[in-house]
């Protein structure tokens, strides 16, 4: 970070960094209480044995951890003993995963909790979004500040999780009391199937905060589909106390993603060593591989067709972490979304965060972002796209504002406007002329390729980060994407819109 930032700015943050924030470290070590010694011995043991990075290594196990526990909690009498176990298993993996650096999620859903309490739902539904987004943003900064461009397994990415949860639940409660008041505006009442009239109890919130099966990756789903898995109503009628329906076994949607989860891990470890982006040996401060002198003597659609296919194997790594996720949630009934009116089961939507075939194949930026990190989309759509009047903007900036400050998450969400303005105006001009069919019809093919070329030009900066390494790779595939969409623009804008057929 030192050579980003003023050599006086940079002493006077690592002043108050090791000397005022790293020393109190003292007062939470004594709260590590859940994972015994031996467990710590044990996996750096491993470790060393398997060569494996111990960051990575307590990751996966943490996942697959997951599996057990849901079985665990599945037997367990549904109500507040589900909470609490929700929560001190939550705490126990990140316990387990990031050591001391838990009490970040504590803190954080304590200090939501007490606002909750004491004050009032206008207040609250942009103080403790705004509470939550600033102490992830300290998480942001000081993990770039201390290892910029590198990896480490901290607490940032479980507080990005727990910001959604908060900033969801700080409009279901505000939503709650709108409704109550017969005062619900368009974004309430789009939301009025979460709306929370009262403030959970603290075990039912901690509980929702820590949730074991989606703390580590997600999905964060709303607090009302946790709490209707754990209080049994998403399976029993609240005041019979009978089933809804016939109950669909968990065992397939649980193995299946987990399955499917092993697979991926194999295929992102493979595919990721054949063709990396960055370099190899030392991916932190290196000039990227994509950048490196060898490969820029290249042809340019050779370099694309690499950099497209490298790109393919690292979303490996979040298909591996949602997928088994997914099934960790679905063992516990937390993923299925309940019965309709005639007790037919709908599905096992809730723990669903991506659909692979959907994305690989998407036509448009409204599906890719459908489908991927799918609740997150529904955490942007409902809180931010909704209440800002439809601002793309705000979405994309909130998007890369939650990822982190890296450049090259910027110069991805930024941009993706434009290619979405451009899908907006072909839809209006041009699929009314060419498109006969559906997603497999040649213009749907033409669409799909189409999408997929510019879309993984755009992205290739979130994988870079730096801001020079970003700019170098666009400038060295002469920035065809944001030109293309520009022409694209310019001249599609010219054309006459095709009047609509009449039924």
């Amino acid at each position: 970070m030192d050579r980003v930032l003023p050599a006086s700015l940079h002493k006077s943050i690592s002043y108050f960094l090791f000397d005022v924030v790293y020393p109190l470290e003292k007062y939470a070590a004594p709260t590590v209480v859940l994972v015994p010694p031996f467990i710590k011995s044990a996996m750096e043991t491993l470790s060393e044995a398997t060569g494996q990075d111990l960051d990575t290594l307590e990751y996966i196990l943490g996942m697959l951890i997951c599996y057990p526990l849901g079985i665990i909690l599945l037997k367990l009498p549904h109500g507040k003993i589900k909470h609490l176990f929700s929560f001190l298993l939550g705490a126990f993996l990140l316990q387990f995963t990031i050591g001391v650096q838990w009490v970040h999620q504590l803190i954080t859903s304590l200090v939501a909790y007490v606002l909750f309490l004491t004050l009032p739902r206008s207040v609250t539904k942009t103080l403790v979004p705004a509470f939550a987004m600033i102490y992830m943003t300290l998480g942001h900064l000081h993990r770039q500040f201390i290892n910029y461009l590198g990896y480490d397994l901290d607490f940032t990415g479980a507080q990005m999780v727990l910001t959604i949860k908060l900033y969801s639940i700080a409009y279901n409660l505000y939503d709650g009391e709108l409704i109550a008041k017969n005062k619900a505006d368009r974004a309430a009442k789009k939301c009025q199937e979460f709306a929370l009239t009262e403030l959970p109890g603290i075990i039912e919130f901690l509980g929702y905060t820590f949730c074991f099966s989606n703390i580590l990756a997600g999905p964060a789903y709303e607090f009302k589909i946790y709490a209707d898995a754990c209080d049994g109503y998403l399976l029993y009628d609240k005041k019979t106390g009978k089933p809804k329906g016939k109950i669909p076994s968990n065992i397939f949607p649980a193995l299946w993603p987990l399955f499917q989860s092993l697979i991926i891990l194999v295929i992102f470890v493979i595919g990721n060593g054949k063709f990396p982006l960055l370099d190899p040996v030392n991916p932190q401060t290196q000039t990227p591989y994509i950048l490196s002198e060898t490969f820029l003597a290249m042809p340019f659609i050779k370099r694309y067709a690499y950099m497209w296919i490298g790109l393919f194997f690292i979303r490996h790594k979040y298909y591996f972490a949602w997928k088994n996720a997914e099934g960790a949630q679905n063992i516990w009934y937390a993923g299925f979304e309940g019965f309709d009116e005639q007790g037919n089961p709908k599905g096992w939507e809730n723990s669903s965060n991506i659909d692979i075939l959907a994305f690989e194949t998407g036509s448009n930026v409204k599906t890719l972002s459908a489908v991927w990190n799918k609740k997150t989309a529904l955490w942007l759509n409902r809180y931010v796209y909704i209440r800002t009047g439809g601002s793309l903007l705000a979405t994309y900036g909130m998007s890369a504002f939650w990822h982190g400050f890296y450049p090259g998450y910027y110069f991805f969400f930024l941009s993706v406007p434009l290619l979405t303005f451009c899908e907006r105006l072909g839809r209006a001009k041009l699929s009314p002329l060419f498109s006969t069919g559906g997603k497999w019809s040649p213009w749907g093919i033409v669409t799909m390729v189409s999408t997929s070329l510019i879309i993984e030009y755009m992205v290739v900066p979130f994988q870079l980060l730096a801001f020079d390494w970003s700019f170098a790779c666009w400038k060295s595939f002469y920035f065809f994407g944001h030109i293309i969409c520009i022409a694209f623009y310019v001249i599609v804008s010219m054309l006459p819109t095709p009047k609509k057929k009449v039924q």
